[in-house]
């Protein structure tokens, strides 16, 4: 195996003519001459793929730090050339619904399910206990939320789930996007605390939303209730729980970065886990939607609803399980 000196002459003249390249296109100063020659793309292309399997011997070797962080600056930038007109576009975006979001799902499938059981068992924990004795959601909530509960999902509510502050959907549909978001964020920065952070708000959402389904089923509003969140369900808790998954992801690599520094192992988890909250906040969006415009309808009835919420539940899971798996 080479030594690190070795295996900086070795490929050194490589780096800097990608350096030089990159300062013609961009005209970013790395240190490197800016060539005289035309700029090829082919010969950008071939010096970026050789330097990123020199970044990943680097890495793997445990290679000092300034070589690992130069490399890393140059493959960065290259791609950012690269493909900056791609990402920018149309193309890109169809590129990411299509491939890029369901991959970033099924490369993280253990933290997905770990968030998952995480954000559950509190759900299901919680929901039998307040079903069996409801006077247990006090616990959670003070009576006055407990009552306002049970207004909400009337069935002779004006509209099912609106809070009394709010007097239109589009009042609504600014909550919920706002309380999504919100959740979404502890979810996904709860990572930098070691994961634990992450593990933390899952539960507790999950707690929450399992107390509120017990209390209001042992009310006898359960088909107000469920027929509410059936449809909308489908995006904003699968959101969630990916949104944990990055957390987990984040703190994964805090706790255990192998030969990279926590610094270098935060910012590979970041950029590989990203993905899953660029995709997470659309799914919030279109959750907010149905929940505003479509679950708190009044005068659509449940069996509509459910079957729905039926297809949007499998779309939702074979998305997910069969999109881009050509691309595997």
């Amino acid at each position: 195996m080479m030594t690190p000196l070795q295996f900086e002459e070795t490929y050194q003249h490589e780096w800097l003519e990608l350096e030089g390249l990159l300062a013609q296109a961009g005209g970013r100063k790395t240190g490197a001459p800016v060539l005289d020659a035309p700029l090829s793309g082919a010969r950008l292309a071939a010096l970026y793929r050789r330097a990123c399997e020199h970044l990943a011997l680097a890495r793997a070797r445990s290679y000092p730090a300034y070589i690992v962080d130069r490399l890393d600056r140059i493959t960065t930038d290259a791609h950012q050339l690269i493909y900056r007109r791609r990402e920018l576009g149309f193309a890109s975006l169809t590129t990411f619904v299509a491939r890029d979001f369901p991959r970033a799902v099924r490369t993280h499938l253990p933290y997905v399910l770990t968030s998952a059981a995480v954000f559950m068992l509190p759900t299901l924990i919680l929901g039998l206990l307040v079903y069996w004795r409801p006077e247990m959601i006090l616990s959670v909530v003070d009576a006055t939320t407990a009552s306002s509960f049970e207004d909400m999902y009337s069935p002779t509510a004006r509209s099912i789930g609106r809070v009394r502050t709010a007097s239109t959907d589009w009042v609504m549909f600014g909550y919920y996007i706002r309380n999504n978001i919100s959740v979404a964020f502890q979810c996904y920065a709860g990572g930098l605390f070691a994961g634990l952070g992450s593990l933390f708000f899952l539960a507790y959402n999950g707690a929450f939303g399992g107390a509120l389904a017990g209390f209001l089923t042992a009310r006898g509003l359960s088909s107000t209730f469920y027929s509410f969140i059936a449809t909308h369900s489908a995006f904003e808790l699968t959101a969630i729980v990916l949104t944990g998954a990055a957390g987990l992801r984040i703190g994964h690599a805090l706790l255990a970065p192998g030969r990279l520094s926590r610094l270098q192992s935060l910012v590979h988890a970041t950029r590989n886990s990203v993905a899953l909250v660029y995709g997470a906040t659309a799914m919030l969006c279109v959750a907010a939607v149905i929940e505003a415009f479509w679950s708190s309808a009044n005068w659509i009835a449940p069996a509509i609803k459910y079957a729905v919420a039926a297809v949007c539940w499998i779309t939702v899971f074979g998305y997910f399980t069969l999109q881009g798996r050509r691309a595997d």
